[in-house]
């Protein structure tokens, strides 16, 4: 296999998915792309202009005007790339609480979803990138040359998600934590599965340095084979 210009990176919440695609991306010179941005950075400039969140047929119709563009890091700040919303430069906006709080609604929205994952197509074709999602493999990018999907048990992904937290100054507990996980699985189950052609990575216990090797190890492989 010959260094795939597109990597599609997949599996539940709390695999260690941004982790990875981020490292990767760098150890490969390629954009990061974390495909939920996107849906933050609407949100964003649906609660700026006023939008009424609850009205499918309005947030759609945004979505459908509106043009989001990732990139590289343009500031030395901290970023892992670079979100603009119609030219406006968003990547520290779309973190606020308001849009976390908006962000599960908008993306519910079947249009929203349509328009997203056709601007997702537009960067993932360019080449050159590291997806990072739930169904990149399987809907965003199904002729991506490699696809990986991270597996870990919950107990792993809360004692990790409980961790970050930790580190964030957030308490909550472990078993907290873990409910959250399992409810969030039951909401994604449509989505979480691999693709036929992906390779499954299980990384309880690993670091995310021995994944990186792995995945690097497996390119070089299958590029001899």
């Amino acid at each position: 296999m010959q260094q795939p210009l597109v990597i599609a990176i997949d599996g539940p919440a709390g695999a260690g998915k941004s982790t990875l695609g981020a490292l990767l991306a760098e150890r490969l010179g390629y954009l990061y792309f974390d495909t939920g941005v996107m849906y933050r950075a609407l949100t964003l400039v649906a609660l700026q202009g006023g939008v009424d969140l609850d009205a499918p047929e309005a947030v759609e119709d945004l979505a459908e005007r509106i043009v989001i563009e990732v990139a590289p890091p343009t500031e030395p700040d901290g970023r892992q790339y670079t979100i603009f919303a119609d030219g406006a430069d968003v990547t520290w906006a779309i973190r606020s609480p308001e849009v976390e709080r908006g962000v599960s609604v908008v993306a519910r929205y079947p249009g929203v979803r349509r328009e997203m994952v056709r601007q997702q197509q537009v960067i993932g074709h360019r080449g050159r990138v590291v997806m990072v999602g739930r169904d990149i493999g399987t809907v965003v990018m199904p002729d991506a040359p490699l696809k990986i999907y991270l597996e870990a048990s919950l107990d792993e992904r809360a004692r990790r998600r409980a961790t970050e937290r930790q580190q964030q100054r957030d308490m909550r507990p472990l078993d907290e934590v873990r409910f959250d996980l399992a409810r969030r699985d039951e909401m994604d189950g449509h989505v979480l599965r691999p693709a036929d052609d992906a390779v499954v990575l299980k990384n309880d216990g690993l670091s995310p340095e021995a994944e990186i090797d792995w995945i690097i190890d497996y390119i070089a492989r299958n590029d001899s084979a």
